[in-house]
């Protein structure tokens, strides 16, 4: 058994497996349970091919990287589909990028390797250690992408979850691959008793977390609601991403967001509406159009709407909030844009091979470092545009208290795959790290009223288009997470090395 699992083609093919199956963990599936077969595996084939090398341990965690990646997000490839210019690089999204991040994984068994695991206790605390540190790695290097960690095998299931408002998504992150290894303990060379000491204790915590986590969900719920003064309607208009590509006339569109959003000229209302569904005109060019905003809008309604704008030379997404007159009341300028979508990295160098940006025009959007919290009258609000919502514990950058989240997003470019409900799933970990209610308006996308507890109130499917009313909210207090940040990860690694070095020191003895 051992020889065959030491053949050098499954060096690639067994973990590439592992890989490719804990994908499913994932949403929209979200079978976490795979994750407690699929990473001892993983962990005991590092073991069993420790002596051939670190190289072999790199490989090891790289084509595990590279089966995970390739299976969760296939659906890159479709935001080439839409130019001919992108569609000969279709091939190398669906390879090259998923081998690039499995370099992370690759680095985590690499590190592994230098201490020798073997089936102790103290090799479980090593593994879980270095591949959570690189998952927090690849969360803020080069830009950052930490789409997809481990931890949202967890999505589905709130009262697990209620700890992210202590933790937070990395140190939770961290426990979460812990856990996952347990099941190792029943092959570890110790005595029956002490396995089943361990095993009762991952039991027992998982088990408290279990119960903190709907006492925290039934007191919540015991809140008295909030009743706003006004009605907040959070618009899904399902606007095809095709059409931006056409040059069709704005004011057919706004018509059409129009019908779609009911405006009732007497009831005071906040209208929300997704990223880039006016992406073929600019901001400065909405003035042009404000004979028909303020003929279906009265001074009791305001607007939110994700547009570009066109400063200085330069071109930025952006959220605004105008009133019935399109004026303009507030703006957010995104601060995190995505790599070869919104601009293109090495610019002057690829353009001479005829690239650009995915999204429509030639010039790159520029981002700003500013994200203000936005006042309206007496409510307030942090601005998130798009996959800004990945960032744990860096999006409120003043420390400064408001009402609610408001993201908006294009999912378009994701199609019908997975993309969606993965985007989605950022949103729910965010709302519980910051204990604030959280309103997504997405075109294409999973538009919803999220509560301060991860809880989905109301949502309207990808595949669907409408609003959603929101006349009053839970509220709740700032968490301990949004207090401390993500400072609370380097807490749990500290812990980690000390509990390492004092099993260590045991094991030796």
């Amino acid at each position: 058994m051992t020889s065959l699992i030491q053949n050098k083609l499954l060096i690639y093919i067994i973990p590439f497996i592992i890989g490719l199956l804990t994908s499913y963990s994932l949403p929209p599936y979200s079978l976490f349970f795979i994750n407690l077969i699929t990473f001892p595996i993983l962990f005991f084939f590092l073991i069993l091919n420790y002596q051939k090398g670190k190289w072999t341990s790199f490989k090891i965690g790289w084509m595990f990287g590279f089966g995970y990646f390739i299976s969760n997000l296939y659906w890159i490839s479709n935001s080439l589909t839409f130019e001919e210019i992108f569609k000969p690089l279709i091939p190398f999204s669906l390879i090259i990028i998923p081998l690039f991040l499995g370099l992370f994984y690759g680095l985590s068994t690499f590190f592994c390797s230098f201490f020798n695991l073997k089936k102790k206790f103290s090799s479980i605390f090593i593994f879980s250690f270095f591949f959570s540190v690189v998952e927090y790695l690849r969360s803020f290097i080069f830009g950052g992408f930490p789409w997809n960690l481990i931890a949202y095998s967890f999505t589905d299931y709130l009262q697990l979850i209620q700890i992210l408002s202590l933790v937070g998504t990395y140190a939770f992150n961290l426990l979460c691959i812990t856990l996952f290894l347990t099941p190792s303990i029943i092959f570890f060379k110790y005595t029956k008793k002490k396995k089943i000491f361990f095993l009762i204790s991952s039991i027992f915590l998982l088990s408290i977390n279990f119960f903190y986590g709907d006492s925290v969900i039934k007191k919540y719920e015991e809140i008295n609601k909030t009743n706003l003064n006004f009605i907040i309607k959070i618009m899904s208009p399902k606007v095809d991403i095709k059409r931006f590509f056409e040059n069709e006339a704005p004011e057919k569109t706004i018509l059409e967001l129009i019908k779609l959003s009911k405006p009732n000229y007497s009831e005071n209302t906040l209208f929300i509406f997704p990223e880039g569904v006016l992406s073929n005109i600019y901001l400065q060019d909405l003035k042009n159009f404000s004979f028909i905003i303020s003929e279906n809008f009265s001074d009791k309604h305001k607007i939110i709407l994700g547009i570009s704008s066109f400063e200085n030379s330069k071109i930025f997404n952006s959220l605004v909030v105008l009133d019935n007159d399109a004026n303009i009341l507030a703006k957010y300028d995104k601060n995190k844009l995505v790599p070869f979508g919104e601009y293109l990295p090495f610019e002057n160098l690829l353009r001479n091979f005829g690239l650009k940006k995915i999204t429509q025009g030639y010039q790159s959007f520029s981002s700003s470092n500013e994200r203000d919290i936005i006042k309206i009258d007496n409510i307030s609000f942090l601005p998130l545009i798009c996959y800004e919502v990945i960032y744990s514990g860096i999006i409120n950058k003043n420390s400064e208290d408001f009402d609610f989240i408001i993201n908006i997003s294009e999912d378009g470019w994701f199609g019908d795959s997975v993309g969606p409900y993965q985007h989605f799933s950022h949103s729910i970990f965010r709302s519980i790290e910051e204990g604030k209610n959280l309103i997504r308006s997405a075109n294409n996308g999973i538009s919803a009223h999220i509560d301060a507890i991860g809880k989905v109130k109301k949502k309207i499917k990808s595949t669907d288009s409408g609003f959603i009313e929101i006349r009053n909210i839970l509220k709740k207090k700032n968490t301990f997470f949004n207090t401390h940040g993500n400072k609370i990860f380097f807490y749990f690694l500290i812990f980690y090395i000390s509990l390492i070095f004092f099993l260590k020191k045991k094991e030796n003895k």
